[in-house]
């Protein structure tokens, strides 16, 4: 690793976690404001909303197919220049996604799009975990994770002003300021780290493992809507698991492989990424069923169904400082069990509110929520880099950003499908109806959510050490 000339000094230090929370904020809020925005898109382009969804899944899919080689890339190119590049692409994308006519336009550019929010986050990350020794990462970490959970919660309400009151097209012009700024800030001061050497790309592990994903993130998204017959989506999803399974034989065979495998040999990643994945199963799905429930549901209009949702924000940035001293004094294992299982029954909770529920226990409840899934999400993302060498960042980094990626969409969907088992096509504009099939996906989400923390079990008391700084680091920690 060949970092910039000098080590990172403490302006530096000082000033990564808001460059990379630049990035974070940006990718985050760009999805949940243009879900508020897809009705007037479709009526501005004479479409049906259904067919909306391509604008949604092309990002999906970008991003799916360009996360696995953000390592290489900054290993090769340098973080600096990749990061960069990452934020002006995204930032053109926005810019175009804007200025689009049609629907065919608006898919392609946000492709681009994609491809700079798939390179942000985990060279952004990586990044993190190569400037800040292992005993202030979760502090930082911490930091970097409030913007990527204010995103989300501002952006219900931001596109509902955006399209009651502007153009629908404001919605991608919000990122030009944000993009702008973070350029000129990142080439002053994001520290350059590169590998003095690098092995060659591997292409085809690239096609096997890109078009794997991509094909199986398109099933997904396109599951249920009756574009597909079922042997239609039973091929597509063979083939995928055709192509993945071509990849990981692959990788398992190439002295340089896309996504290094072997990392999992490493307790600390192997949980957390696997964990990480099954965790966010249910809590992904949370986000896409809130609409449901608060606009249809309980009748509230898109802006006050965002206000609702803010208290998560707050919550998240009140436990910037608290998370650090929790996982000293309790450690990473019991931190992730217990939280695991606290959030399942949290989840499930939101199955109990009707239109008799009052709003101060809605926004308790989502307050509530929002402490302990920041608590997790940062938990889960700092104790995959407890272990690992300096060179096997960028391998890391790739592993848990495509996990991430994948178990989102993957609960987004799964959630989408449970509410609709309850919930027939006839009577998704009845309320008392949609309540009920909301209030069932809950309970499921908080179920899957609770099952998952026994994948936390795995992980031994002073797992993590030398990140929460509990007690004394045990070293690497292998199966």
């Amino acid at each position: 690793m060949t970092p910039h000339i000098g080590q990172p000094g403490d302006s530096t230090k000082r000033l990564l976690p808001w460059l990379v929370a630049v990035a974070f904020f940006m990718q985050s809020l760009d999805t949940t404001i243009l879900n508020t925005a897809v009705p007037a898109i479709a009526k501005a382009m004479v479409i049906t909303p259904l067919n909306t969804k391509s604008v949604l899944a092309s990002y999906t899919l970008s991003l799916a197919m360009f996360i696995p080689v953000s390592g290489w890339m900054a290993d090769r190119f340098g973080t600096r220049r990749v990061f960069a590049s990452a934020i002006g692409l995204f930032t053109l994308g926005s810019v175009l996604c804007g200025l689009a006519t049609n629907i065919n336009m608006l898919v392609a550019c946000r492709v681009l799009q994609g491809m700079g929010g798939a390179m942000m986050v985990p060279v952004g990350r990586m990044t993190m975990v190569r400037t800040f020794p292992k005993s202030e990462l979760v502090r930082a970490m911490s930091f970097v994770a409030v913007p990527s959970l204010i995103g989300p919660m501002l952006g219900p309400v931001l596109g509902g002003l955006i399209v009651h009151y502007l153009h629908w097209s404001v919605v991608f012009f919000v990122n030009i300021p944000v993009g702008l700024a973070g350029l000129l800030l990142v080439y002053r001061y994001l520290p350059d780290y590169r590998e003095a050497a690098t092995p060659p790309l591997d292409v085809p592990g690239l096609v096997l493992f890109g078009a794997g994903l991509a094909l199986l993130s398109y099933v997904l998204e396109v599951f249920g809507d009756h574009r597909l017959d079922t042997a239609e989506i039973l091929g597509l999803l063979a083939l995928s698991v055709l192509l993945l399974a071509g990849y990981g034989f692959r990788a398992l065979h190439t002295p340089f492989p896309l996504l290094t495998l072997g990392l999992f040999r490493i307790r600390t990643l192997r949980v957390s990424v696997s964990g990480g994945f099954f965790t966010r199963l249910g809590v992904g799905g949370v986000p896409f069923l809130f609409p449901l429930l608060y606009q249809i549901g309980l009748g509230f209009s898109p802006v006050q169904a965002g206000l609702l949702i803010m208290p998560q924000a707050v919550a998240a940035m009140g436990l910037k400082t608290m998370l650090p001293r929790i996982l000293q004094r309790l450690g990473y294992r019991f931190v992730l069990v217990a939280n695991t299982i606290i959030l399942g029954f949290l989840i499930m909770g939101f199955a109990t509110i009707g239109s008799e529920t009052p709003v101060w226990r809605i926004v308790l409840q989502a307050f509530t929520l929002g402490f302990f899934t920041s608590m997790q999400f940062t938990s889960m993302n700092t104790l995959v880099y407890a272990d690992v060498t300096p060179a096997q960042t960028s391998g890391a980094s790739a592993i848990a950003s495509t996990a991430q990626q994948m178990s989102v969409s993957f609960g987004v969907a799964g959630a989408s499908l449970i509410a609709a088992l309850f919930v027939p096509d006839r009577l998704h504009s009845v309320p008392s109806t949609m309540i009920h099939g909301v209030h069932e996906a809950f309970v499921v989400l908080g179920i899957m959510t609770i099952l998952s923390s026994v994948v936390f079990m795995e992980l031994h008391k002073n797992d993590g050490a030398a990140v929460s700084r509990r007690g004394h680091g045990t070293g690497r920690t292998k199966a």
